[in-house]
């Protein structure tokens, strides 16, 4: 009725638009943030798409397209990234949010531009995909932290990631929020700008009073009914896909894998303050788990990984760090990754996992090679050391090199087992585990150390990522954390195992090696950049047809 609280919240809203768009953006990117665990409601992540793209695309300007969509990133990643700040104050938190928030600012741009095209849900959502992209390339290397695929590792989208990786997943949540972006215009269409009765039928008689339904023109049925097609097809083929996944035990033969969580003294930046306790909490435990297998509590491991930096005294150089760790290797009578820290000659250092066998000492490595900018170490330090005072706690890391992969002898005796190892950070690039499994990983392990970042959401978001690269390459992926949340994940990404926080443990698992590999791991970087071409081709043409009129 005229006058009543819908007319009035209408009326309001027309008023308003600027402001409802800004309101909107803030709505999208909550329920994104909402979609990432340790909730598990990754069916939100495409509504958020969707109320995001409404919003931009309603804008008049591209630059009121980019205020918009970077209002939505800074909802979006503020309260997905506190952990970064948890220590070193709010400064790093604002600025990296900030950073990221001008990509989803750029999604918008696009999505205003490409917006008007036709069948524009396609090119949007491989806007998104090219939008992710940059994040995770530019600058100082990017920051993938926030991929719409690291929000769906309980979701039906995950098992797209077989097919085309994390990029192919991202694309899929977002094309089917752009899908539903697509429904809700043409719905609002057809409510807002009715055809005339005489339109649809020529009687003549009764028209003029015809129910509104009655002048919905065919043409446009098709189209609402193609948009539902879109939205529902993308993620029931994901459900189907399902189907496809290997199973828990599938593989060639079974490894047995303990991962030790010794835990740390403290939480925070000083919290390899006491080194040697940290090696020393991680050989206890490990001496432990030597006992409950004497007691037949576990079976015999094949091989025990530790955590990144579990031990932060060099145990090349250290000789007393060296027997420790070799006594533990022996007692438990297999070879055991050491996350460890080496002091270089020039003064540098390497974060390191190294395998160490027994009484024979240390093997095969893996150098850290993509390693984070600001904390491992400080771009253009003496610049940015004028904006925090703990910028000089920065370490002076240095990238490694090598195929990401180190072999080990099992305990059984039998043939050597190749795994592929992306330490902590490195597990968020999609390229981390490539050139391991090309290079033949049958098992996969991501050692981490989350101790500088407290109580936080972190370590469960990096725990979706090692869930998703196990389904992305079909491998059973091991994770050792110093605090926690340590897990077994089998191939097809369902966790077998898993550490409370800040609780010293072991876990032992059967695992599979595999040698099959994924269309994922074949195609490589190709989906990915297929998509961003597609959207970058898009934007061309956009930008030729910009002067001619579009219809939505």
């Amino acid at each position: 009725m005229p006058g009543g609280p819908v007319a009035r919240v209408t009326a309001w809203v027309a008023e308003r638009p600027g402001l409802v768009r800004l309101l909107a953006a803030v709505v999208a990117g909550l329920l994104l943030y909402a979609s990432f665990p340790p909730r598990t409601l990754w069916f939100l992540a495409p509504v958020g798409i969707a109320v995001l793209t409404l919003a931009v695309r309603g804008t008049r300007r591209l630059r009121g397209a980019f205020g918009v969509g970077f209002v939505g990133g800074m909802a979006f990643f503020l309260p997905l990234l506190p952990w970064t700040g948890i220590y070193v104050g709010p400064v790093p938190w604002i600025a990296l949010s900030t950073a990221c928030a001008v990509y989803v600012g750029l999604f918008g741009v696009l999505t205003r531009l490409i917006g008007r095209l036709a069948w524009w849900p396609l090119w949007v959502g491989a806007a998104w995909s090219l939008t992710e992209w940059g994040r995770a390339s530019f600058p100082f290397g990017g920051f993938p932290w926030g991929k719409l695929a690291f929000g769906q590792a309980d979701g039906w989208y995950l098992p797209f990631a077989m097919v085309g990786g994390a990029p192919l997943v991202s694309f899929a949540v977002a094309v089917t929020g752009t899908g539903l972006a697509w429904l809700a215009v043409r719905l609002l269409g057809q409510l807002r700008n009715p055809v005339a009765g005489e339109r649809v039928s020529q009687a003549g008689e009764g028209a003029a009073n015809s129910p509104r339904w009655t002048a919905w023109r065919p043409t446009s049925w098709y189209r609402i009914v193609a948009a539902t097609m879109l939205v529902a097809i993308v993620p029931i083929t994901g459900v189907i896909l399902r189907t496809a996944l290997p199973g828990p035990e599938d593989g060639n033969r079974p490894i047995t894998v303990a991962a030790i969580q010794g835990s740390v003294p403290r939480l925070g930046l000083d919290f390899n303050a006491q080194r040697r306790a940290v090696l020393d909490n991680h050989v206890r435990e490990t001496e432990e788990l030597v006992k409950a297998v004497a007691a037949g509590q576990f079976p015999q491991p094949d091989v025990v990984v530790w955590p990144e930096n579990s031990s932060d005294i060099d145990p090349i150089r250290n000789t007393d760090a060296y027997d420790e760790i070799t006594q533990a290797s022996r007692d438990i009578k297999a070879p055991i990754l050491v996350g460890a820290v080496l002091v270089n000659d020039d003064g540098t250092t390497t974060n390191s996992v190294i395998v160490w066998n027994g009484a024979d000492g240390p093997g095969e490595r893996h150098d850290k090679k993509i390693i984070q900018p600001f904390g491992e170490y400080l771009p253009y330090r003496s610049f940015f050391r004028h904006f925090s005072e703990y910028a000089d706690r920065a370490g002076y890391f240095v990238p490694g090199k090598g195929d990401g992969v180190v072999h080990v002898q099992p305990a059984d005796g039998g043939p050597r087992v190749a795994i592929g190892v992306a330490t902590c950070y490195e597990v968020a690039f999609d390229r981390a585990f490539e050139q391991s499994m090309r290079a033949g990983a049958q098992l996969l392990a991501v050692p981490s150390n989350n101790a500088t970042f407290g109580k936080s959401e972190m370590t469960y978001q990096q725990l979706a990522m090692s869930r998703v690269r196990a389904v992305e390459h079909g491998r059973a992926v091991v994770v050792s954390v110093t605090t926690g949340v340590s897990a077994m994940i089998t191939p097809d990404g369902a966790i077998q195992q898993q550490t409370q926080q800040f609780v010293p443990a072991a876990l032992v698992a059967k695992l599979p090696l595999r040698d099959n590999t994924t269309l994922a791991t074949r195609l490589g970087p190709a989906p990915e950049a297929f998509l961003c071409i597609l959207a970058a081709a898009a934007a061309v043409v956009a930008l030729i047809k910009r002067r001619r009129p579009a219809q939505p």
